[in-house]
């Protein structure tokens, strides 16, 4: 009995609708799903520059209520009474935002001195017995703590009552003893009309402060303020008040709504929180529309190819068998072969095109020959579009070098698969961001990184994406230190040298084996530069000629004069606190940037 026969036909319509969906359906869904993963990282970012935003404001207005809290505390201590009421009238009356102040002693029992501003209260029908309610229940509730002000803590709660006025009670110590023991504190009650005003923008991303126990401060919503709702279980304020990193982000699902939600906070220096979150469905509805109208694309695509699969498909059947048998030849890495296909149509073009692909295969092999003797996308591109001359050639070129301090001690210390390991996660971060910055890693000697940027083709601002660099390993390095730290793993210092100079850019080896690389004074100084780090103790140095093209760029402080080997004159170094973006300084500083300065043999601090 015959087996039943499939028509090359039926096969190849049924394998390229197949091919066509399992192409078209991913592409669709990728991306739609990138699409979604870009808007939640750029929401991400927004809720964080937000939160930040928002604490710095915060940060301000309370330092100005301390301020005037400390004025007025001193006015209230004077012994001089004869002047203190007029003192009073032209601050503290005269400022809308204070409306009671106490000062307490702790030298005399707990005297108080205590000033109202009637007139605030009044406009709530509220007179100044008021204050000493709000004291009692803030006791009651043991919302505010004395005993923590005289212990040097500054106290900041909501003291808004249902039905009463907005007020926040701040707490703050005045003066200490002999014995740095807090001796005065001053209580103050704040109009919270003005601190209101920032949190009362309404948007889709809610932006609202809390305490240091997740008891509302401030909030779009007064009603929730006056009620001084508690976010405690909120898992955003959650993670704020159980972590001491000073600015996060959190994706997370409310019980109460069931909806997903991105937040983030920013902590200030008083010990209160900036949350800011927005629904998930609110900024993905986007990312959801672009969804649909891939897939509708997707469907009509799909449609018309099958339309055209089944016109041509019968025609192309003893062509395409022939090509098969042809395609596995060339598969097993015979490029000689030629399909021979005559027939003048679509599978005609199609054989001609498949011998010039037969032929772009065996360039292509020839060349991956050629390109593996290289090391380095640029280099390749370089060789490729015909640039770059056997021999070498002068170019004026940003040199790099960097070092992993102690690294000796390192390696007598641990496993040669610990040592590895390290050296590849390290060398992964910090090469990905010499490419990211147009740079060009040369070699790695050990466990140092030669790298250039000027070679073999020369950009305007090869200089500041070096120096960029550095300043971003500089980070990372710090973001590498705290996973080896969590993994139980010594953390790592790196010294960093960069010199702009002529060398020799050019292709040394042999016909099997060919390695582009710089060579010349540059790259000496670049290195001799580096070891210095050592001496200064610190993880990036500079020369004067880098120094004179970047100095409007980037925070330069003089590092002093250091003598290397092979020079006559001193060298000045650099360092590079960080940089300088729209006229305002952006310090980039870790607790590895700086060391304890060693020696090195190569090296000598100048006098």
């Amino acid at each position: 009995m015959n087996k039943l026969r499939i028509p090359i036909s039926a096969k190849l319509i049924v394998i390229t609708i197949l091919l066509l969906l399992s192409v078209s359906i991913p592409v669709a869904y990728q991306s739609s799903k990138l699409f979604e993963e870009i808007t939640i990282r750029r929401e991400t970012l927004a809720n964080m520059d937000s939160s930040a935003t928002r604490a710095t404001e915060n940060e301000q207005l309370f330092v100005s209520y301390i301020d005037k809290i400390k004025i007025v505390s001193a006015l209230l201590l004077k012994e001089d009474k004869t002047t203190q009421e007029r003192d009073l009238q032209l601050t503290f009356r005269q400022d809308r935002d204070l409306v009671s102040i106490e000062v307490k002693s702790k030298l005399e029992g707990f005297k108080k001195i205590q000033v109202i501003n009637e007139d605030y209260l009044k406009e709530y029908n509220l007179n100044k017995e008021y204050i000493e309610e709000i004291r009692k229940s803030q006791k009651a509730q043991n919302l505010f703590q004395e005993e923590s002000v005289f212990a040097g803590k500054i106290e900041i709660r909501n003291a808004s009552i249902e039905g009463g006025a907005p007020l926040l009670t701040i707490g703050i110590p005045l003066a200490t003893n002999d014995l740095d023991e807090v001796t005065h504190i001053a209580i103050a009650d704040i109009n919270l009309s003005r601190l209101q005003k920032v949190f009362s923008k309404t948007s889709e991303r809610s932006t609202f402060l809390v305490d240091d126990k997740g008891n509302l401060i401030a909030h779009a919503d007064e009603n929730l303020v006056m009620k001084k709702a508690s976010f405690i279980n909120l898992p955003i304020v959650e993670t704020a008040l159980k972590s001491d990193v000073r600015r996060q982000q959190k994706i997370y699902t409310k019980d109460s709504d069931s909806k997903k939600y991105i937040a983030a906070y920013a902590k200030t220096s008083m010990g209160l929180t900036v949350i800011t979150e927005v629904p998930e469905e609110i900024i993905l509805e986007g990312a959801k529309q672009v969804q649909r109208e891939a897939i509708y694309i997707t469907g009509r695509v799909l449609s018309i190819a099958l339309f055209l699969i089944v016109l041509f498909s019968i025609t192309i059947t003893t062509p395409i068998e022939k090509l098969v048998e042809v395609t596995k030849r060339v598969a097993l890495g015979n490029f000689d072969i030629k399909s021979n296909v005559k027939s003048r149509d679509e599978v005609g073009e199609l054989s001609r095109a498949f011998d010039s692909m037969v032929n772009g295969l065996a360039e292509r092999d020839k060349m991956k020959n050629v390109l593996n003797k290289f090391h380095g996308s640029k280099v390749a591109e370089d060789l490729i579009a015909g640039n770059l001359q056997l021999g070498g050639s002068k170019k004026n070129v940003t040199v790099f070098f960097s070092d992993i301090r102690d690294f000796t001690k390192f390696s007598e210390g641990h496993t040669p698969e610990e040592v590895v390991e390290m050296l590849n996660e390290y060398f992964h971060i910090m090469v990905g961001i010499i490419n990211k910055n147009n740079g060009v890693v040369d070699k790695f000697i050990g466990d140092a990184i030669m790298a250039v940027w000027g070679a073999p083709t020369a950009h305007e601002r090869d200089a500041q994406n070096a120096l960029m660099s550095c300043l971003e390993m500089r980070e990372a390095l710090a973001i590498l230190n705290e996973k080896r730290i969590a993994r139980g793993q010594v953390p790592i210092k790196i010294g960093i040298g960069l010199h702009k100079g002529e060398a020799i850019s050019g292709n040394i080896g042999s016909d099997e084996r060919m390695e582009y690389t710089v060579i010349g004074d540059a790259v000496n100084q670049a290195a001799r530069i580096e070891a210095s780090t050592k001496a200064f103790g610190t993880d990036l140095l500079i020369s004067d000629t880098l120094f004179e093209l970047i100095s409007d760029e980037f925070v330069i402080k003089e590092a002093g004069k250091v003598e290397v080997k092979g020079k006559s004159k001193p060298l000045t170094l650099f360092k590079v606190p960080g940089y300088i973006k729209d006229g305002e300084e952006i310090i980039i500083r870790t607790e590895y940037s700086d060391y304890d300065a060693g020696e090195d043999a190569k090296v000598k601090i100048a006098s």
